[in-house]
């Protein structure tokens, strides 16, 4: 277990959770703003994709001893941090989804954002964290404005979803 903070767990990643991932990337209602409804999973690409991370840390969020969500965080590369225009040294990014619909809405998604986000500061030492929404996905924005990050920068035709390249938002922490 990565932390628990009250009825709110992650823990890293476990081999049997990729059965649970596929579930819920093949669900067209989760990937309608995670991944997109034309690339869904099957557990083979969840494998894939999921459990051969060079450089992130998968997690899976429980709530209230339920799978719920997965997030992952990662320390940004030298690359990566040119091109959003960062010289500090620790600045890691995140990202994340609440795979079961029914607890959409219901605040755990701050939950876990806050959480994570006191985690790598506390035991990464994490200077800034990053991440990189669409524009269009309102309600992961408004989530993350409310746990404190702030919109930096937009990054126009950044990531490919259903067949074409939607402008996304560096959103930043500070620590």
């Amino acid at each position: 277990m990565l932390f628990q903070k009250g009825r709110l767990i992650v823990r890293e990643l476990d081999f049997e959770d990729r059965h649970k991932l596929a579930e819920w990337l093949s669900n067209p209602v989760v990937l309608e703003f995670y991944e997109g409804r034309d690339n869904p999973f099957n557990v083979e690409k969840v494998i894939q994709v999921f459990f051969h991370p060079e450089d992130e840390v998968g997690c899976m969020v429980e709530w209230e001893e339920e799978a719920v969500g997965y997030i992952q965080f990662y320390r940004l590369d030298d690359e990566t941090k040119e091109e959003y225009g960062y010289t500090q040294e620790n600045i890691y990014g995140m990202d994340q989804f609440i795979g079961e619909n029914k607890h959409w809405n219901k605040g755990i998604g701050q939950k876990f954002v806050r959480a994570m986000v006191s985690y790598l500061i506390e035991h990464k030492q994490a200077e800034i964290i990053v991440m990189d929404p669409q524009t269009w996905n309102k309600r992961a924005i408004h989530c993350y404005e409310k746990c404190g990050f702030k919109k930096i920068k937009l990054l126009p035709k950044r990531e490919l979803h259903e067949g074409e390249y939607k402008d996304c938002w560096l959103m930043e922490y500070k620590s």
